[in-house]
């Protein structure tokens, strides 16, 4: 081999290496945290930290009962009792962190003892899911499998050396007792730094079952999560199964937040009077809390059995037709500016293929989901 030969053959395997390893963030620009802040594994494998030292993406109010509420105590007996039992799960809630560490491992505790649904594995319900920053965006490398309330798990092993920046996605149907993450007791674990420039608000959804994440098989599947990835900004999941209503009460919790973007997706939860009586009055005072912050409205997803069945398709046909109302009343004699609409026919596709059970997404639907959702908030959101 000629020496321009060898030298070409480095330069190919130096890039080969930089396309499949993530991008190294150097240690002296962040934050450590100080070991002295971690328990240590009576046999030294592991040093833990408790999650709740890096920050958790995904938390808005910090005046909360529990950690890992997405609601603040002041919202108990101000919301329904549903909503308030529904905000101790952490969906939507990460872990953004750096660490140098060779392997990663989570232990956890959820608050209730049913790990699974019949519709919905464990992995989705009571999980972890972890993602490395790659060159080309976010990528999943591991996941928490709990087999118990409390649960132990090595995440990733055999990560490539140098410093990389992940998300730890918490349960989303359960509610999160307590997190601690693992590294070898050589390695360091940090804050991962701000979110880019013009990044830093999150993208608040607030909708039903299906934003609540039923039924992704792990909390990196569910549609806010995939769209919070792909834009690189936080994600606030105000998804509650079966009560994504547009109370006022609600309207005024997400008044209080600094977004990026409103998507209202409740439509599955509310019948056509509800639309007609909700919509509205609080689309009306949220602009006049937020102005110039863009709101989108989301129909009603079509019931898979509707291309089939007469009624399942009059069902959200009746909903949609009373959201289109309300949208056309909201641009006209009530006019509402950054105000935007995304049609029900276009999230799951017309093959039947993307649901549990007719209505809840599989990991298949919520990417669907994300694909219809995406050219809409790239409309709008300032990049």
């Amino acid at each position: 081999m000629n020496r321009y030969t060898a030298v070409q053959s480095l330069l190919i395997l130096f890039a080969i290496a930089l396309l499949i390893s993530p991008p190294v963030i150097f240690a002296e620009s962040i934050e450590k945290l100080d070991p002295n802040m971690a328990v240590a594994d009576p046999d030294g494998e592991w040093i833990w930290y408790d999650a709740l030292l890096l920050g958790i993406e995904g938390k808005v109010w910090g005046e909360t009962e529990k950690p890992y509420d997405r609601l603040p105590a002041k919202a108990e007996g101000v919301v329904t009792d549903s909503v308030w039992k529904l905000s101790k799960h952490s969906a939507g809630m990460a872990v953004h962190f750096v660490s140098d560490a060779e392997k990663i491992s989570a232990k956890w505790e959820v608050t209730n003892d049913n790990l699974a649904m019949p519709h919905m594995p464990a992995t989705g319900v009571s999980g972890l899911d972890l993602y490395v920053r790659l060159d080309k965006g976010w990528h999943w490398i591991g996941n928490g499998r709990p087999s118990q309330k409390e649960t132990q798990a090595v995440l990733a092993s055999g990560i490539p050396a140098g410093s990389h920046e992940y998300l730890l996605y918490l349960p989303l149907y359960n509610g999160t007792a307590s997190l601690a993450i693992g590294v070898p007791k050589e390695a360091s674990l940090a804050k991962a730094p701000a979110r880019p420039e013009g990044k830093q608000k999150p993208l608040v959804f607030y909708g039903t079952s299906i934003t609540h994440g039923g039924c992704a098989s792990r909390p990196g599947m569910a549609y806010p999560a995939i769209l919070g990835r792909r834009f690189d900004r936080p994600v606030v999941n105000l998804g509650f199964s079966g009560n994504g209503k547009m109370e006022a009460a609600m309207g005024e919790l997400l008044q209080e937040i600094d977004a990026a973007a409103y998507i209202l997706d409740c439509i599955p939860n509310m019948t056509p009077e509800l639309i007609a009586e909700r919509v509205v009055p609080l689309v009306k005072a949220l602009r006049a809390a937020r102005p110039g912050i863009p709101i989108l409205l989301v129909e009603n997803i079509q019931y898979q059995s509707g291309a089939f069945l007469e009624a399942s398709r009059i069902a959200y046909e009746e909903k949609n037709e009373a959201l289109q109302e309300s949208y056309g009343t909201l641009l006209g004699s009530e006019y509402i500016s950054d105000l935007y609409y995304l049609p029900g026919d276009t999230l799951l596709g017309s093959d039947g293929e993307a649901t549990v059970d007719g209505v809840h997404p599989t990991d298949l639907g919520f990417q669907r989901m994300a694909d219809a959702f995406e050219p809409v908030l790239k409309s709008f959101l300032s990049e």
